[in-house]
């Protein structure tokens, strides 16, 4: 029977953030209809749940997911409103809260296990940098994405950091400057997600992609990760000299040794570390 485990900061299973444990897959819910928006106080709680998971060595992969029609609709806008009346204009506070949402994208890449959203419905400005973060996305063909912030008078600066990180620059520029929401068919098209799926089959395909990777070496895709995303800033020359060390140690560990003498031996691996 799949666990529940608690979150620090006082969400439980039927707060505005929810976990459920599966073998070595942890599901992350958005659980704030109707926009599961990333106020300050959500960022922190989602911030958390992904530090927690860090540290729990019950957990290889982590999804996030949410509830009902929306994916993340991005920060809190009345919120955001709020922070005008503020003898500053809201300054300091906006600046807090972009803070903490630029440190929460950072952790996703930075953590040592895999990170997959699943998106069924709508992920928009902060919602659509989540997906944008995450190392796998997996969608329904009813997801829609975009970066809308030019339609408030504002502009979606964030959010193109990670998209312009996934997507080609044009149409990062695209979504940025009309505004406009795309569909599944054509994230998917332009390498924001993996792959589109009928939405009765979203959870049957992200629970098998999730399980997959589960069962692979834990200490193999730490380091994988890890050098995907330190060689992927480097010149190529650099890229490759770093990532031959990374293969060196790949292949000189106790779960090396194992996987490799269990391909010899025509069996799976049961993993060391």
């Amino acid at each position: 029977m799949a666990e529940i485990v608690p979150i620090k900061g006082g969400a439980t299973d039927s707060g505005p953030l929810r976990t459920q444990l599966d073998g070595k897959v942890l599901t992350i819910t958005l659980a704030n209809p109707p926009a599961h928006a990333l106020s300050l106080e959500m960022i922190g709680l989602l911030h958390q749940a992904l530090l927690d998971a860090r540290a729990n060595p019950q957990v290889n992969v982590i999804v996030l997911a949410s509830t009902g029609k929306v994916f993340c609709a991005g920060h809190d806008l009345k919120q955001m409103r709020g922070y005008r009346d503020d003898a500053d204009g809201g300054a300091r506070s906006l600046e807090t809260l972009f803070n903490a949402c630029s440190e929460l994208m950072k952790t996703i890449p930075r953590l040592p296990k895999t990170v997959i959203a699943k998106v069924d419905g709508i992920a928009t400005a902060a919602g659509c940098q989540l997906v944008a973060a995450c190392d796998l996305a997996f969608a329904s063909e009813d997801a829609q994405f975009g970066t809308p912030g030019v339609n408030i008078g504002g502009f979606c600066a964030t959010p193109m950091v990670a998209l312009s990180r996934n997507i080609s620059r044009k149409h990062t520029m695209e979504m940025l400057l009309t505004g406009e929401m795309i569909d599944a068919k054509t994230a998917m098209r332009m390498g924001l997600v993996n792959k589109v799926v009928p939405r009765d089959y979203l959870d049957q395909v992200v629970d098998k992609m999730a399980g997959l990777i589960a069962s692979k070496s834990a200490m193999a895709i730490a380091k994988g990760k890890r050098a995907f995303y330190e060689q992927a800033d480097m010149r190529l020359a650099e890229a490759y000299d770093y990532a031959n060390r990374v293969m060196v140690e790949s292949f000189t560990t106790a779960d090396s040794d194992e996987g490799l003498d269990a391909f010899i031996e025509k069996r799976y691996p049961e993993w060391k570390e």
